[in-house]
């Protein structure tokens, strides 16, 4: 049931910037608006509260969300941007897996992350297969910053009031890495629109 809560409390920030989209998935000024608004969004006291396994659970979910959308953005991005800021995810976010298997193999009791996406991940991504150009640059460039947003959140309340020292030392970490991901989907902004 906890858990329940918790995934949902993090799911529900993704999924309100998911709502603030039109029916062409064309994003309606979701960058624009988190491009000025350089802090993340308040975090729910449930999300503060994440036990170690809940903690690991959500990252190891964030980070196949960011690296199979990376994977996507790698194939169907037209802007070079967009593409390298992919390719970086992809390697960031391997690597943060494999740190997390490493700091949560020795713990005890046991914690093991699953990386199973969560209802609105799955979504998201999703709907990222169905668009193509620019549709699909709005939505993976907005699709970014809501999940570094929400992953910022993730990580700064954990380093503050996690239950297990190790992960806690990984939150606090993480929290660079995190906020460098977002400024650089931040600065992505939207891509030129077309007109020829």
């Amino acid at each position: 049931m906890r858990l329940s809560i918790i995934i949902a409390a993090a799911s529900a920030c993704i999924a309100l910037a998911a709502c603030n989209r039109n029916p062409e998935g064309n994003s309606t000024d979701t960058v624009a608006s988190s491009a000025a608004n350089e802090s993340p969004p308040p975090q729910s006291e449930a999300v503060s509260s994440l036990s170690g396994q809940d903690f690991a659970n959500t990252l190891a979910a964030g980070d196949a969300f960011e690296i199979a959308s990376a994977r996507l953005a790698v194939d169907k991005a037209s802007r070079p941007a967009v593409k390298d800021f992919a390719r970086k995810m992809i390697d960031a976010h391997a690597a943060s897996t494999d740190k997390l298997k490493k700091v949560t193999a020795g713990l005890s009791p046991a914690v093991r992350p699953d990386a199973t996406l969560s209802v609105n991940q799955q979504q998201m991504l999703d709907r990222l297969k169905t668009l193509e150009d620019t549709a699909f640059e709005q939505t993976y460039v907005a699709d970014q910053v809501t999940a570094h947003e929400t992953a910022l959140g993730v990580v700064q309340a954990y380093s503050e009031g996690g239950d297990v020292p190790a992960l806690k030392s990984f939150a606090t970490e993480a929290v660079a890495m995190v906020s460098d991901h977002l400024k650089q989907a931040r600065g992505l902004g939207t891509p030129p629109v077309s007109t020829g």
